[in-house]
């Protein structure tokens, strides 16, 4: 089906759905016991517990497993800075995949402000309802503040799917893919396309588990501990922990010889030349979307072993649902007061672990999304690292 056909279907149905969440009772108040019991006077009970033990809101609310949903719609899929409201079906969109993967309830919230501490101030005040938090489609670098400043004033779960969502799957992909190839992660060669809020937290993720030679790449060419072109404040951090080779030069000159593309940018930034110029079975994941850094087929064709990409209509598709409904479900079912990179790694390491070695290929390193047990698996895994990281409440 082609785009176009998409996005007819797309707007023609969600105007017949006119939303794609609502909100459904629990508590039977058709009598008026019922009432009296759900609501006044009984509701007073389990008011009065939790003010003596706030902690009681697991326990008598629905807090316990409900996420917020969290934009301020500025930089909405490919969009770019649409507004909240223009926001607000991807947010709906978030919250069913919540639901109908996780089996965590989520609920949207658009904020009329791309102010830093307007937004955390919006959702610190508005926590205490909530077992976790997932922003969403914030703009690089403020995301990166909004989400450390949130985790100093938040005693919940607080996850930058952008990040760290893509961070889980990358890595999972990735340690499959060497798996195909017979390369260690330790001695692979990276080269990233893209410096935003996606590309650094991936990094960051790899550096963690133990790859040593990684060298991220924006539109002014490599990025390095020094240079002062198109730096930020978040470039300069990334810089300090990579490329300790100090290459410098283009994209197309930091992927002589390396044995891995990681593409989060834009389409077409890869070229079949470059591909050439890697290393033996160069491992390509092109994830722009829609259109990725270059077409599998252009990929293959150029000598790479293995290509992955953000869509669904070729093989091995880099997809955030693989991970964020299980690392929710996980969290949630041991009330976890953050997010690790020990819970990264095990959801990682789960999703991987999906794909068992008599099926792994170079056109299967990824589980599908729908499977039932991947939840399962990566909330189990989760639920583990938290305990045994000290952030479990239970």
């Amino acid at each position: 089906m082609s785009d176009h056909n998409y996005a007819e279907q797309a707007l023609r149905l969600h105007k017949e759905w006119q939303g794609k969440i609502e909100v459904v009772p629990r508590a039977d108040v058709s009598t008026k016991e019922a009432l009296a019991i759900a609501y006044t006077p009984g509701v007073a009970a389990p008011c009065l517990e939790i003010e003596k033990d706030v902690n009681l809101s697991y326990n008598y609310t629905r807090r316990w497993n409900l996420c917020l949903v969290v934009t301020d719609g500025s930089a909405v899929l490919g969009l770019g800075n649409i507004g909240p409201e223009a926001a607000m079906p991807v947010m709906e969109g978030k919250c069913v995949l919540f639901k109908a993967f996780g089996g965590v309830d989520a609920f949207p919230l658009c904020i009329r402000s791309n102010d830093v501490d307007e937004i955390v101030r919006t959702i610190e005040l508005v926590s205490g309802s909530f077992g976790g938090i997932n922003l969403e489609d914030i703009a690089a670098p403020q995301c990166f503040e909004v989400e450390r400043k949130l985790k100093e004033c938040c005693d919940i779960p607080i996850f930058h799917d952008d990040q760290h969502g893509t961070a889980v799957v990358v890595l999972a992909g990735l340690l499959n893919a060497l798996k195909v190839t017979g390369k260690e992660l330790s001695d692979v060669s990276i080269v990233f396309s893209g410096a935003g809020a996606a590309s650094i937290a991936v990094a960051r993720l790899l550096l963690a588990v133990g790859a040593k030679n990684i060298v991220l790449c924006d539109r002014h060419g490599a990025i390095y501990s020094g240079r002062d072109v198109g730096m930020n404040e978040e470039k300069v951090l990334i810089a300090e922990e990579t490329n300790e080779r100090q290459c410098r030069g283009s994209l197309a000159d930091a992927l002589v010889g390396a044995d891995v593309f990681i593409g989060l940018s834009g389409p077409g930034l890869l070229t079949g030349d470059m591909v050439r110029a890697m290393a033996e079975d160069p491992i390509v994941f092109a994830c722009a979307n829609p259109e990725p850094e270059i077409l599998p087929s252009e990929a293959i064709e150029a000598g790479a072993a293995i290509v992955a990409t953000g869509r669904s209509d070729f093989p091995n598709q880099i997809n955030n649902v693989l991970a964020f409904p299980g690392i929710f479900r996980g969290a949630f079912d041991v009330r976890a007061r953050d997010i690790n990179d020990e819970m990264k790694i095990a959801a990682a390491m789960a999703i991987a672990g999906m794909v068992d070695d008599a099926s792994l290929n170079s056109e299967y390193i990824l589980p599908d999304a729908t499977d039932k047990n991947l939840c399962v698996a990566v909330a189990a895994a989760v639920s583990e690292a938290a305990v045994r990281s000290g952030v479990a409440r239970i």
